[in-house]
């Protein structure tokens, strides 16, 4: 444990709880969210979704989504990664209550980064509430990545939509097509799946009206009158912090009071409600390999543009806490987590979660293989193992600061 000295040098985060570290001004929407889901659920517990179908990814989803805040995700990985694997995803936390971090490291020029963030079969930025990046680029990487985020949301934010009516309506016996249905294109309705090309249905619509029909289709068939109409909509997610806080009960009380815990809990979870729409970053300031390059100069420098950056940057992937100046309240979340001590044969190095989280004052422990390595039967029963070390970890790292008082 760190010495007398030590605790009285640490920033006032170490010791705050993540309720109290949500009500703090300067945060970002999913910060506030973020702080105050862990407070309720009472986890600290990301989960590294090393899967590779869709399938294993949303039963492994569903089995620790109770006992996490964060799933860890590789979309790269996933062989048959589509609509469905997100839609199931974004389905599955909202019910269970985590957020979504996609882990793409991202690390190239500006304009690059952008088309990977924003396109291409994985899309990610509209799917994943959280993503990381190196600093090696250079601190433009947080503003492009920034930049993307904001104009996603906004087309999000407006939407397309175009009906078609016909009277009198077309029969499918006119239509020659008795065992086939008429379907008009539609956008989907899944929030995280709107694209930026909403309108190219009705392109689709005028192309089809501008073509002649063949004379031998028309024969013998009523006319009808088509209505196409289109309407634009105008949407404002709810980005603003959430209420505050009301006070919980003791865990220490009798069984009638637990329940009416549980009860209070449930109630607050549920006002909660679903996470803003709003994206954010986690800056990789260090790693948890054996050899690694990222020097104490390339973590001050993440430290320094992630202040520059408040309004997008959340925190840091890292080692241990990096909130040293008044007014740093980021979220660390550190990977590299077991039950024991040890390491890999690839140069992982494992921490423990005292370790990291009453010693070291992250926030968040990433643990995978601690859970994967389970049997699929076991997976909820590991996490819960987790779920609850990292949460005594965190409770003695508040009572060394109340013994420090």
């Amino acid at each position: 444990m760190p010495s007398t000295t030590q605790q009285q040098q640490r920033h006032p985060t170490f010791f705050q709880t993540y309720g109290e570290r949500s009500e703090q001004p300067n945060l970002t929407p999913l910060a506030t969210y973020l702080l105050r889901l862990i407070h309720l659920k009472r986890t600290n517990l990301c989960v590294s979704a090393d899967v590779n179908t869709t399938t294993e990814l949303l039963r492994l989803a569903e089995d620790v989504g109770d006992h996490i805040c964060v799933l860890k995700t590789h979309a790269d990985i996933i062989d048959d990664f589509s609509d469905k694997t997100i839609r199931g995803l974004n389905e599955i936390s909202r019910r269970r209550k985590f957020l979504i971090f996609e882990d793409r490291k991202f690390g190239d020029i500006g304009n690059t980064l952008q088309q990977q963030y924003t396109r291409g079969p994985l899309a990610i930025v509209k799917w994943a509430s959280l993503v990381n990046a190196a600093l090696f680029p250079g601190p433009a990487i947080i503003t492009a990545l920034a930049e993307a985020a904001q104009k996603a949301i906004a087309a999000h934010n407006t939407s397309v939509s175009t009906d078609i009516s016909a009277s009198p309506a077309a029969s499918l016996v006119d239509s020659g097509r008795d065992d086939e249905s008429v379907e008009a294109p539609s956008d989907d309705d899944d929030e995280d799946n709107d694209d930026e090309d909403d309108d190219s249905d009705e392109d689709d619509y005028a192309a089809a009206a501008e073509t002649p029909e063949p004379a031998e289709d028309r024969k013998g068939r009523k006319q009808s009158v088509v209505s196409v109409s289109t309407t634009i909509s105008t949407k404002t997610e709810a980005i603003s912090p959430q209420p505050a806080l009301r006070p919980t009960l003791s865990r220490d009380s009798t069984q009638s009071e637990e329940v009416e815990e549980e009860d209070e809990t449930a109630a607050q979870l549920a006002e909660l409600g679903s996470p803003p729409l709003f994206r954010s970053l986690l800056l990789l300031a260090q790693m948890s390999s054996a050899g690694n390059l990222l020097t104490p100069e390339y973590t001050a420098q993440c430290v320094h543009h992630a202040r520059r950056n408040r309004d997008f940057v959340l925190g840091f992937i890292a080692q241990q806490s990096l909130n040293k100046e008044a007014g740093d309240n980021f979220i660390t979340m550190t990977p590299g987590v077991q039950l024991t001590p040890g390491g890999d044969a690839h140069g992982q190095q494992y921490n423990t979660p005292q370790r990291v989280i009453a010693e070291g004052g992250s926030d968040i422990i990433i643990v995978g293989r601690g859970v994967l390595g389970a049997p699929v039967a076991e997976r909820k029963m590991a996490a819960l193992r987790y779920r609850q070390a990292g949460w005594n970890a965190y409770q003695q790292r508040l009572r060394a600061g109340r013994q420090r008082r």
